[in-house]
């Protein structure tokens, strides 16, 4: 330990504020608002996102990924079918995702069910991905006990040569899966720690409702 007393690195807020007036109704829309001045901002990786799964008898876990889309259904990000988050959406498919963006003291927090995307949606984004990418996805037992890192360089040097143009197809163990919002929260910190919290939520009709909640 560093000796420090961890207390003391508390970070004060006070850039700005939120009001219910000016949220656009649908999330979607204000996400892409927030994550456009995010990128405006200069955040580092405005994209990463961390990911929170359960297992079937609700042990948790979570890690940081990457965002591949977003859209009027949700929210999408891609992996290996056998990893650890894909074998726990096998069981349970909810996840949650948090986006923090410091430089523009926010975070977005988003809940709901996951769908696996189709073969298609899969494919469009594949193929848009380095080449180098591609090999790794190959080449990678994502999650496996592997002897060392010189074992994974031969495993990707070995499907470098499997493949040595860039007509590398889709895996038919990787693809996409999409976090489709039933709640979506917008934080932005404020002084005093009494911080803007709105949550939108998807109520019995279908429609959006926006909710002030006590920081």
């Amino acid at each position: 330990m560093t000796g420090r007393d961890i207390g003391d690195l508390r970070t004060e807020y006070g850039r700005s504020g939120v009001h219910e007036a000016e949220l656009d109704p649908d999330p979607i829309v204000q996400f892409g608002r927030w994550l456009d001045e995010a990128i405006a901002a200069g955040v580092r990786e405005p994209d990463a996102m961390t990911l929170a799964t359960a297992t079937g008898d609700g042990d948790p876990s979570a890690r940081t990924v990457s965002l591949r889309g977003v859209n009027e259904r949700g929210f999408t990000f891609f992996t290996h079918y056998e990893s650890h988050k894909a074998r726990d959406l096998a069981d349970n498919a909810r996840a949650a995702l948090v986006f923090h963006w410091r430089e523009t003291e926010r975070q977005v927090r988003v809940t709901g069910p996951v769908v696996k995307l189709s073969v298609d949606e899969s494919t469009a984004y594949w193929v848009s991905r380095p080449r180098g990418s591609r090999i790794s996805a190959w080449a990678s037992p994502q999650g496996d006990v592997v002897a060392d890192r010189d074992a994974l360089d031969r495993m990707f040097a070995e499907t470098e040569a499997r493949f040595p143009t860039d007509d590398i197809p889709l895996p038919p163990f990787w693809g996409g899966y999409r976090v489709e919002p039933v709640e979506l929260e917008l934080w932005q910190g404020r002084a005093n720690r009494l911080h803007d919290r709105l949550r939108y939520r998807r109520g019995d009709d279908g429609e959006w409702m926006i909710e002030r909640l006590a920081p």
